[in-house]
């Protein structure tokens, strides 16, 4: 079993609010470096595990977040994944969910902890949340079980004392520091004067299996949300894009759409050129039950796929991942309907 000196985590630092480093005496931002985060951080050094940070040459402003900067976070993870035991991101947070859920599939029989944090106050800010977010991250990355074992073996966020399954969380607030919440799935732990896991929700790699990195994303893919009056001709011309090959549709309720026979028409057009459409529900919690009511019939018959309790986020990225492995439309399909990452409840219909 490792010893706590020999753990080493790695921290990547992208960009975001968390980075905004204020030097208290110039007022002027500092660049986020190890040297930097000691000063504003020194409880770091109590740490008895080795520490490192890369960053990204620019750092991102989150909305800038793209499927190539997810390219760039999995290759520093698989670049050093043998030496390191665990790894904190840091984030900005207005995509941190997408960005969570990107790497659950990126990151194919993940042994080793990658938690995503942020902040809503810079780190240099009196009141900042960032050291608590961090300073637990980090903690929560370095864990081991009695075997010696990571105790969270998963791409997870935490935020505000809650640690999420990555592509399970969504953002819920522009201001409060509660600012992530999961919905459809329990905290896999909370940390309040104790870090207390729940274990039994915790996934863990299969046996045997290697850790497995995939870089390749395809992006043709967007979000159509129904509303009441949404117009034909608004969808037609969103359907019409050259090169479009999914859709994330986000129905009402449980998976309902309005009953209009040209939005059915235009969705089986879709699936007869080969567009994959997913319904999500376009409430925070709940499932898509497709075969319940006969709205989920009608869309059924057109060709959609359900995403049963997935977030948009997570469907949004596990296609662009499955597009960019070329896999074929009844292979996408399936896999579409398979829980690859603990993203979905899939239900037997």
């Amino acid at each position: 079993m490792k010893q706590a000196e020999d753990i080493r985590i790695l921290i990547i630092y992208t960009g975001g609010t968390i980075g905004m480093i204020e030097n208290p005496e110039t007022g002027a931002l500092e660049n986020f470096d190890r040297n930097s985060l000691l000063r504003h951080i020194p409880e770091l050094k109590r740490f008895q595990m080795q520490i490192e940070v890369e960053t990204f040459g620019h750092p991102i402003d989150s909305s800038d977040m793209e499927p190539a900067c997810w390219e760039r976070i999995v290759r520093l993870i698989a670049d050093n994944y043998d030496r390191c035991d665990g790894f904190v991101v840091l984030h900005g947070t207005d995509t941190m969910a997408y960005t969570a859920s990107a790497l659950s599939f990126m990151l194919e029989n993940l042994g080793k902890p990658v938690v995503i944090t942020g902040s809503q106050l810079p780190l240099g800010k009196l009141r900042t949340d960032g050291k608590e977010n961090l300073l637990t991250s980090i903690e929560i990355a370095a864990a081991r079980d009695a075997d010696g074992l990571p105790m969270v073996p998963e791409v997870c966020i935490f935020f505000e004392s809650r640690l999420m399954r990555g592509n399970r969380t969504t953002k819920i607030n522009a201001e409060g520091f509660n600012a992530f919440r999961s919905y459809n799935l329990p905290s896999l732990a909370h940390a309040g004067i104790h870090i207390r896991y729940a274990t039994h929700l915790i996934r863990r790699p299969t046996p045997d299996a290697v850790f497995k990195p995939h870089f390749r994303l395809d992006n043709h893919v967007i979000i159509l949300t129904l509303f009441p009056g949404i117009r034909s001709e608004f969808v037609e011309s969103v359907c019409r894009i050259e090169g479009l090959k999914a859709v994330v549709l986000k129905t009402f309720g449980s998976g309902n759409a309005p009953q209009r026979p040209w939005l059915f028409d235009t969705l089986r057009r879709l699936s007869r050129r080969g567009v994959i459409v997913v319904n999500v529900t376009q409430c925070s919690a709940g499932s898509v039950e497709m075969r319940h009511y006969r709205t989920g019939l009608g869309l059924l018959k057109a060709g959609v796929v359900p995403g049963y309790d997935a977030t948009p986020e997570a469907i949004l990225t596990k296609l662009m991942m499955l597009l960019g492995h070329n896999c074929s439309r009844d292979e996408l399909i399936r896999r579409l309907g398979t829980d690859m990452a603990g993203e979905m409840t899939v239900e037997n219909d």
